[in-house]
């Protein structure tokens, strides 16, 4: 296959890999239940939804990439879900056995499936163990975090340890949604909680979290890990301009860094063509990487987002293919050279 002809989704999501197991044996949130008329239920940490095969069966993934000509697809723990969270003596062996199932599904389908690890947070010691075996051993590119430990500076430090681990034999890091250990879920909205929470809270969120590591040194500390924002960086492209206005009137002596937005990636998941346009020139293409949050969202995100979108062909080709390329070609050399 050409390069050209590459279609590579670089978020989604996948609850196989032996959780499923892990989950039906729970009785308390995050577990799989059975309702009366059989179906079974997903009870997550804010609501229930349907757990249908498109969530733990990668074949049924499979199919759906031939049908949308998707190529490949990074599929990531779900963070969100927070099994990460729980104590380790109840999830510790089934995160790792996830990760060592990842890491065969990439060979199995000839790096048709790339996985992102899932790491036991509840013992840090753990974690920092864990994520330097997936990037030595198995050679997954890399790990999702909850991105409230990425909310404020303070947050952040608490993942200082995990992230020196992580730069050790280079790192991916996509910062997803999803809570702190020990963090309680926040009050629901009391309307229209769906679009305050999954739209509106959700890229704010995403935000705050771009903010908080350009802000900080992370990004020099640590020059081998590469961090990837979801949904386009939340708003951040679309209020960039204030921020820089508040910086110029209000910071004169310390103008906003700008730039340093072009140190992170970022995906396209569940946003739209006009959306994709303002980032691309906010951000850059060769910084923007195709994304559906399938099984959540199961829009074809080249033909939705891509094809309808005012860009040029060469930066189409970036989002659809180049960006992720050049990215695992990227964290593959930082790898590498660790290991020699």
């Amino acid at each position: 296959m050409s390069e050209e002809n590459q279609r590579i989704d670089m978020h989604s999501h996948y609850y196989g890999g032996g959780l499923v197991d892990a989950l039906r044996a729970r009785q308390k949130r995050p577990y799989l239940r059975i309702r009366d008329d059989g179906a079974e239920m997903m009870v997550a940490m804010n609501g229930e939804f349907p757990f249908t095969e498109h969530y733990h069966d990668y074949m049924v993934g499979l199919a759906d990439m031939k049908a949308t000509g998707l190529t490949h697809r990074m599929l990531t723990f779900p963070g969100a879900l927070g099994v990460d969270l729980l104590p380790v003596d109840e999830i510790a062996t089934a995160i790792y056995d996830y990760n060592d199932f990842l890491a065969q599904l990439t060979k199995d389908t000839e790096g048709a499936l790339i996985g992102l690890a899932g790491l036991p947070l509840a013992d840090m010691d753990l974690a920092c163990a864990e994520v330097r075996r997936i990037r030595r051993d198995l050679g997954l590119p890399g790990v999702i975090l909850p991105s409230d430990y990425f909310n404020t500076l303070a947050d952040m430090e608490e993942m200082r340890p995990l992230l020196k681990a992580a730069n050790d034999y280079g790192c991916h890091i996509m910062l997803h949604p999803g809570l702190k250990v020990g963090e309680e879920p926040p009050a629901r909205p009391t309307d229209n909680m769906q679009y305050r929470l999954s739209a509106v809270d959700l890229q704010s969120g995403a935000s705050q979290v771009a903010l908080t590591v350009i802000l900080s040194d992370m990004l020099d500390a640590f020059p081998n890990i590469t961090f990837q924002i979801v949904n386009l960086g939340g708003t951040l492209p679309f209020i960039l301009e204030r921020i820089e206005s508040i910086a110029r009137h209000r910071n004169p002596d310390e103008p906003f860094p700008t730039g340093r937005l072009r140190r992170l990636w970022y995906d396209c998941a569940s946003l739209g063509p006009r959306a994709l346009e303002t980032a691309v020139k906010v951000l850059g293409a060769d910084r923007i990487m195709l994304g559906s949050d399938y099984p959540i969202f199961k829009d074809d995100p080249y033909a939705h987002a891509v094809v309808p979108a005012d860009l040029s062909e060469d930066e189409k080709a970036q989002v659809i293919w180049k960006t992720a390329q050049d990215l695992f070609a990227l964290l593959e050399d930082k790898r590498q050279a660790a290991l020699r």
